[in-house]
């Protein structure tokens, strides 16, 4: 009896071990939920309440996904998750801080996709990339940050995705703030395209890409390459889509996008590394409408219309179509 005793001890302690660990064990689809609670596992019939929460029992490469709607709080990522919502309207809403800090591995891939994320006029960056192998955000609203919706400043090469994606209200009056800020480090560079992207009512600019409009031209930058298709800036305070070039090169294709009624420039280049190539797109009601400084280029393919701001400028070259 007492051996018998025994054997039944060790197979349940050995049953005990595998639970604990398997208690443990990250998913690899984890969700969330208004009225769920940190505390939990994470999973659908038990979701966590906050990102946050749900990141740390996520496994590398794996989902967070809403159940339902809620303001599921500001989150730190340091590996390659998706956080998505499928119909629900999930929120990050902050004050005082940023949104999505990502500070990631070299090769690590971030997607927030169709989520709501709200400053409230004083929360600082509502996506801020640090670090990474890539960034897509897709169907997803960034608006009322003091300082830029999308801080993309890698210091690693990495690559930048947005689509269908509105930047509204974010940058501070009369500052170098605005819709999406993309700024590698010196040691890093940035690529990547946007489409059907919207910067509206930003109180800085639309979309700046090279070095930091807070420094001047040459100052020290990793090279960006960015493509722009079928989107708009518009009543933005400062520059609608604008291109810096630093030590490295900066360049910036449009095709078919729309830039009106901003107060200061519809496209700028600034900088003898600063190069914009423009094709199908439509410049209207802004302070300038082309304006390229200290160097910089903008080139059309011929088929651009620039008129009706209150000085349209001109390219300063035109190259025929291929």
């Amino acid at each position: 009896m007492h051996r018998l005793a025994s054997v039944g001890f060790a197979v349940l302690f050995i049953l005990g071990m595998c639970c604990s660990g398997g208690a443990f064990a990250q998913a690899t689809r984890t969700w969330v939920s208004g009225v769920g609670d940190d505390a939990n596992p994470c999973s659908r019939t038990a979701p966590c309440k906050t990102f946050a929460g749900a990141i740390s029992k996520t496994a590398a490469g794996g989902v967070i996904d809403a159940l339902d709607p809620g303001g599921f709080g500001a989150v730190t990522i340091t590996k390659a998750i998706t956080i998505e919502s499928d119909g629900a309207l999930a929120s990050v809403l902050v004050s005082g801080t940023n949104g999505i800090i990502i500070n990631a591995g070299v090769n690590d891939a971030v997607v927030i996709r169709n989520i709501k994320i709200t400053g409230l006029g004083t929360g600082l960056d509502g996506i801020r990339f640090l670090a990474g192998g890539s960034l897509l955000v897709e169907g997803t609203s960034i608006e009322g940050f003091a300082n830029t919706g999308i801080n993309f400043i890698p210091s690693n090469a990495a690559t930048l995705t947005v689509r269908g994606t509105t930047l509204r209200g974010n940058g501070k009056v009369g500052g170098n703030f605005g819709g999406i800020n993309v700024q590698p480090g010196a040691a890093g560079s940035a690529r990547g395209s946007l489409d059907d992207v919207h910067f509206v009512r930003n109180t800085g600019f639309g979309l700046v890409a090279g070095s930091s409009a807070a420094n001047p031209p040459g100052s020290d930058s990793g090279p960006v390459s960015l493509a722009v298709r079928n989107s708009v800036a518009s009543t933005n305070a400062g520059n609608g889509f604008a291109v810096i070039g630093g030590s490295a090169t900066a360049q910036l294709m449009l095709d078919n996008v729309l830039s009106a009624d901003n107060e200061s420039a519809g496209v700028i280049a600034i900088g003898g590394n600063a190069l914009i190539r423009m094709s199908g797109s439509t410049l209207h009601g802004n302070t300038q409408g082309i304006q390229a400084t200290v160097g910089g280029q903008v080139v059309s393919f011929g088929d651009n219309r620039n008129r009706g701001n209150i000085s349209d400028g001109a390219p300063t070259s035109t190259i025929a179509r291929q």
